[in-house]
């Protein structure tokens, strides 16, 4: 018997897993692919208040995101860090007084304390002028942050299992039935196809995209808020420009796409809102959708950025609470909660829309919101507790990179700072007593060894490549497919030789 069952390990269900296993009670968790899989790793890859939303008068959830932008800066510095954004002025798009009232706004709603305020640019003369089309002269610049959405729903996931959560991946829950007071939920492991099942006293729905069809096909329910789903597509190119910051464009349809600096050689290019109707699963970026954003850069760019440019492109579906807009990009991007049972039935949360920077709320607010369905729990603590390796000062990352590479003699300076940044102190239990590189094991290509590799699949349930390469890191830029499918194998190997021991 658990207190709570959670359908969903992307970043609300892990968020939602942390915190509850926190406050003392009973969870499971299970995630049919692996961690992230879904939304939660196609995602802009930003912590931010979102600007945009200033437009649709959405003060209350930028306000809440502008808060949580500095919260999940001191709780995972690692994973999160800050990002100064240059918006250039296109003088025919919005008035140059409605930006600066904007970012007016954008400064002062959340009690920003850590990160510096907006300002002027004069783009003929700062760098970041240099590769912009000399039409554009002046600009603005503010804060948002930067994060690693997939390893941010790992560290949630670690920090639940840590806490006595039963984290299950590639763990599909294919029926949940309410027996009274309690849910019968029925799992299927997808490697082995066994069959278990386990009660709930509540059962929540974060299954992202998915939330209706687990509603209507695993519940059999009805549920009484409906739900939109939008597809955000982004590119990744060679890098575009030298400097550390990114750009906001507008583009004439009144979105915005953004460019980042992106795993040190690369620009991210990003991101779409276009409606989506087919499997949330077999999302992928569409031809119109690269065009779209080769395009909004090139009006910016001097380089004209083409399609034969891009190297790497995700796609993600967003499941938006259907707030009645006709246009994508109008649709809120706030959460809705919403509980299904009488009295002496078993209770269910289904939870629609949210955004990642809002999840550690969300699963506050859920908490909240179940009372007493939930049996007796402790106070709210995610907002001061540091997040796996996130016991570091915001600043200190480059001080445990340097700390990193003097350990370990043939650590560069860039797989330093990528073991830093990914994940924080803990970097120092995996190299461990590891003088030089020789001690890490097999070499995989680019920097990846096997002492880092076994630590993914020892404690972040990593078991593919695709695990590894692309949502624990995104080493998947840098390493052949040869590369890859030797690790593949490898991997295949470990569990195999598990699999003869259990047997």
């Amino acid at each position: 018997m658990f207190d709570v069952a959670i359908i969903g390990g992307g970043i609300n269900g892990c968020g939602l897993a942390r915190d509850l296993a926190g406050r003392g009670l009973s969870v499971l968790l299970a995630e049919q692919h692996d961690l992230g899989s879904g939304t939660s790793s196609a995602s802009t890859k930003l912590i931010h208040g979102g600007l945009r939303y200033l437009e649709h008068y959405e003060f209350a959830l930028v306000r809440e995101s502008l808060k949580e932008r500095e919260v999940l800066l001191r709780l995972a510095p690692h994973v999160v860090w800050p990002l100064r954004f240059v918006l250039p002025h296109h003088r025919g798009l919005r008035p140059a007084l409605l930006i600066r009232l904007g970012l007016f706004l954008y400064d002062h709603l959340g009690g920003r304390q850590l990160l510096p305020a907006s300002h002027a640019v004069d783009l003929r003369t700062d760098p970041a002028g240099e590769p912009l089309k000399p039409t554009f002269t002046r600009g603005f610049e503010y804060s948002d942050c930067w994060v690693d959405d997939a390893r941010l729903v790992v560290l949630n996931a670690v920090d639940a299992a840590a806490r006595g959560a039963d984290v299950r991946v590639r763990t599909a829950v294919t029926r949940a039935v309410r027996a009274g007071e309690h849910w019968r939920v029925a799992l299927t492991d997808a490697e082995t196809g066994a069959a278990s099942e386990v009660t709930a006293r509540v059962l929540i729905n974060a299954a992202g995209p998915w939330v209706a069809d687990v509603v209507a096909r695993q519940l059999g329910l009805n549920s009484r808020t409906s739900v939109r789903l939008v597809q955000g597509s982004h590119i990744v190119v060679p890098r575009l420009f030298a400097h550390e910051r990114a750009y906001i464009f507008q583009n004439a349809d009144r979105r915005v796409v953004f460019a980042i600096p992106y795993e040190r050689d690369f620009t991210l290019i990003g991101t779409t809102d276009i409606e989506y109707t087919g499997d949330p699963g077999q999302v992928r970026i569409s031809a119109d959708e690269i065009d779209y954003l080769c395009a909004a850069a090139s009006t910016y760019f001097r380089a004209a950025v083409r399609p034969d440019d891009v190297v790497w492109s995700y796609s993600g579906v967003r499941p938006l609470y259907d707030d009645g807009d006709a246009a994508a990009q109008e649709v809120t991007r706030d959460y809705v909660l919403e509980i299904d049972g009488g009295p002496g039935e078993a209770t269910l949360l289904n939870i629609f829309g949210g955004k990642i920077t809002t999840y550690r709320h969300l699963a506050e607010a859920a908490i909240a919101k179940l009372g007493d369905r939930l049996p007796p729990a402790g106070p709210r603590w995610t907002e001061a507790a540091a997040l796996p390796g996130g016991d570091l000062p915001v600043d200190g990352i480059a001080t445990l990179a340097g700390e990193l590479q003097a350990q370990v003699a043939g650590i560069s300076a860039a797989m330093a700072q990528r073991l830093a940044r990914a994940y924080g102190t803990v970097a120092r239990d995996i190299l461990r007593d590891a003088r030089s590189v020789a001690d890490l094991g097999e070499h995989f290509g680019a920097d990846l060894y096997q002492r880092e590799v076994e630590h993914l699949v020892r404690r972040e349930w990593a078991r593919t490549a695709e695990d590894v390469a692309w949502r624990r890191s995104k080493l998947g830029l840098r390493l052949s497919e040869a590369e890859i499918a030797r690790l593949d194998a490898w991997l295949a190997a470990q569990r195999q030789g598990q699999s003869a021991v259990a047997s």
